[in-house]
């Protein structure tokens, strides 16, 4: 009864059911509690459902019943992997090695699960430049010296605040508006960077003295059980020379197969098959013969047989895998329209479940990028697209936005290289107050047609009303080195130059200012400039050596990042 709930369990797990895998598995459980392949195989289930802490529960059943069997280590690793406890899965897969060395599953695994803990020990990508400037000794003593910032360490808030971006620099960007982490960003980079005005001070409330928090003890590590020693019961004699005899036709067989002697190649391999059932390789190696020959649909047939045969051996799951993948390859030949693709995208992604191989992986990001071009193939007509422009273009006039974008969407939809309808749908977008959209059409405007002029007025004209003046102001004149002439884009730079100008002479409110230098200082670039210590240098030389600051403006790249703190309106030259 155990087993055959456990072959309905597989089958269904093959078919990708893994919720009625895993019933199957509990019910033969319940029949049979012992046995350690089950919670192996339901462990499998949970996992693929991304129901890692039950799949964990099942792996450690798995090592526990069976400590010498390598296969539980896998799954115990996979399941640590999911929960994100890498060094927890590099842990496991290390004593499933120490049993196996040489399987491919667990060498696979573990190099996921090293990659895994190093990227949880390194700096997440793109880590704010400013985050070295958070970390070492220094910074208390240089918050503790400067007059200013020394109140602000009574408050328990801005102590918080500052522990807040060591632990994580990105998080700098939450606290920009805050004008008191502005001035640790003066002190600890040794630029005097210009207050609003005074009346932007906040009261703080008289602090409160913080309880440490005792540190949680460290468990000590539970004793892994001491493997049992593995009994092999002996085979009858009769088996053992039909084995032999079948690994030698396995053997004739590769050698014509590497003759493209594929017809021999079938022979060999078939009579293989029929001297031994228990070696699913046969049939994978007959699969790759047919895939050769073009003869797809034997091709399936044999993956498919191999991977039921396989389930009911317990064969290793890279052979399981590997039938998958041959039989994904067989269908992606097979395909002549995107919707042909999904069986084969669906065999991948099954075939990835047993062992992370990277070939299938490749094969299947293949696959996905063939369906998703075939499916603009078939979805493309220019002359439909010019017709949903039309209708967007007339309900734009009508100055119903939200409809216009749902006919410009389907114009792009239907011809996805005009810029025209980038640009058209940008502007309903600024209408409708949704920048960053707006901001991504214009770009893509920009990147189907650089000589298209609309595409940076729309985009200059985002920018500004986002008040980013330098930025609309480079947008601008990138557009007029393509169209010299253009007024509108000559009227953009007018329009960001007294932008500039007007903060240049203080000639805007305290809020906006404050908005723009916080606004800036989330900039990249800006946090670039400001953390270099050469402009860092020049930045002390402009309030203190007036003569070796005019000697760093003959520097072109100086000049051009001094201009674009002052475009930002972090720096003010009077």
């Amino acid at each position: 009864m155990a087993e055959e709930a456990k072959a309905r369990g597989n089958t269904a797990f093959s078919a990708g059911r893994f919720e009625e895998a895993i019933r199957h598995f509990s019910e033969a459980i319940d029949l049979a509690p012992t046995n350690h392949v089950l919670y192996s195989n339901r462990s499998a289930a949970y996992a693929s459902l991304n129901r890692y802490a039950e799949a964990l529960a099942d792996a450690r059943k798995t090592v526990e019943l069976k400590p010498d069997w390598s296969k539980g280590y896998s799954r115990l690793g996979a399941a640590y992997l999911g929960l994100g406890s890498a060094d927890e899965a590099v842990a496991a897969y290390e004593k499933g090695l120490g049993l196996d060395p040489s399987n491919e599953a667990l060498e696979s695994g573990i190099a996921d699960a090293r990659a895994a803990a190093a990227r949880s020990r390194a700096p997440p990508p793109g880590a704010s430049p400013f985050g070295k400037i958070f970390h070492g000794p220094d910074l208390w003593v240089k918050l503790t010296a400067d007059p200013t910032t020394r109140g602000y360490l009574q408050q328990p808030d801005f102590v918080r605040m500052i522990q807040d971006v060591q632990k994580n620099p990105n998080n700098i960007n939450l606290y920009l508006s805050d004008q008191r982490m502005m001035q640790v960003l003066g002190v600890l980079l040794n630029v005097k960077m210009r207050a609003p005005t005074n009346e932007m001070e906040r009261d703080f409330p008289e602090p409160e003295p913080a309880k440490p928090q005792p540190e949680p003890a460290k468990k000590s590590p539970e004793p892994v059980p001491e493997p049992e020693p593995m009994h092999v019961s002996e085979e009858e004699k009769g088996a053992r020379e039909r084995k032999a005899e079948a690994q030698k036709e396995k053997e004739a067989g590769n050698v014509a197969y590497k003759k493209k002697d594929f017809e021999t190649a079938i022979q060999h391999y078939t009579r293989a098959i029929e001297l031994d059932d228990g070696d699913i390789s046969f049939l994978t190696n007959r699969a790759a013969v047919y895939l050769e020959m073009g003869k797809c649909e034997d091709c399936i047939k044999d993956c498919d047989k191999a991977v039921e045969r396989g389930r009911e051996l317990h064969s290793d799951f890279k052979m399981i895998a590997r039938a998958l993948t041959r039989k994904g390859t067989a269908l992606v030949k097979l395909a002549k329209c995107s919707k042909d693709f999904e069986p084969a995208i669906e065999t991948f992604q099954k075939a990835l479940t047993e062992h992370r191989n990277p070939d299938t992986l490749k094969k299947l990001n293949d696959a996905e990028r063939a369906k998703k071009e075939l499916e603009q193939q078939e979805y493309f007509d220019p002359k439909i697209a010019d017709e949903e422009r039309e209708k967007g273009n007339e309900l734009f006039k009508q100055q119903k936005y939200p409809e216009a974008v749902k006919h410009y969407t389907e114009a792009i939809k239907r011809n996805p290289n005009d810029p025209r309808v980038y640009s058209n749908r940008a502007a309903c977008y600024t209408k409708l107050g949704a920048m960053p959209e707006g901001l991504k059409d214009a770009e893509k405007c920009i990147e189907l047609d650089p000589s298209f002029s609309k595409g940076y007025t729309r985009k200059g004209a985002i920018q500004f009303c986002m008040k980013e003046y330098d930025k609309a102001l480079e947008t601008y004149q990138e557009g007029l080195k393509h169209d010299p002439n253009n007024q509108e884009l000559m009227d953009g730079v007018r329009r960001c130059v007294e932008q500039i100008n007007k903060t240049n002479r203080g000639e805007i409110s305290p809020e906006e200012l404050k908005e723009r230098q916080a606004k800036a200082m989330q900039d990249p670039e800006i946090q670039n400039i400001l953390s270099d210590p050469i402009m860092r240098q020049v930045l002390i030389d402009f309030q203190e050596n007036p003569r070796a600051a005019q000697e760093h403006l003959k520097n072109p790249q100086v000049m051009h990042k001094i201009q674009k703190l002052v475009s930002a309106g972090i720096v003010q030259m009077r």
